[in-house]
């Protein structure tokens, strides 16, 4: 428990020195609560796309490749985790990942309170809350391969989805 709280102490404190979230609470943590009740709050304009943004735009294929080294290097986070480290093996992602973006995001709708967001707003606020990280400039390369893989990551969540829902006779999966 001593360690947990130490972790999540840090994690908050990293955050926000980066600038990154507003730590707050109603009332202080009583003995033995859970340290994660404490509201954080991320500034959408760090994780929202702002409007008329050029993204960059690149060959297909290349970005793929680039974006699945990247989804695997930890060097992008400040605590050691990498995009894989939630989503090994096309696992960690919510059943609406299968649905075509802009959707709602629970952790996005939790940390910024914003109702929906495109694929690329999901993986800058992946950037700043687990990974504890500065978001990706809008019109980098980096974030461009990222959103290509991952959107290759949602055409097989998608199947697999199917899939298991054909298997169990369900005709509803989404397309």
């Amino acid at each position: 428990m001593k360690q947990q709280l130490k972790l999540t102490i840090l994690s908050a404190a990293t955050m926000a020195l980066l600038g990154l979230i507003v730590v707050s609470s109603a009332e202080p943590l009583a003995q033995g609560s859970n340290p994660d009740v404490v509201k954080s709050e991320i500034d959408p304009k760090l994780v929202l796309r702002p409007k008329g943004t050029k993204l960059f735009d690149g060959n297909k294929a290349q970005l793929i490749k680039q974006g699945e080294a990247l989804f695997k290097d930890q060097k992008l986070s400040t605590n050691g985790s990498s995009c894989q480290t939630c989503h090994a093996e096309n696992e960690g992602f919510s059943s609406t990942f299968a649905s075509a973006y802009p959707h709602e995001v629970t952790m996005a709708k939790e940390k910024a309170g914003t109702s929906e967001v495109q694929l690329d707003e999901m993986i800058q606020f992946c950037m700043v809350v687990p990974m504890e990280a500065k978001p990706l400039p809008w019109n980098s390369r980096d974030l461009a391969a990222l959103t290509a893989y991952a959107g290759e990551l949602q055409k097989a969540f998608r199947k697999r989805l199917q899939s298991n829902d054909a298997r169990a006779g369900n005709s509803s999966a989404p397309k």
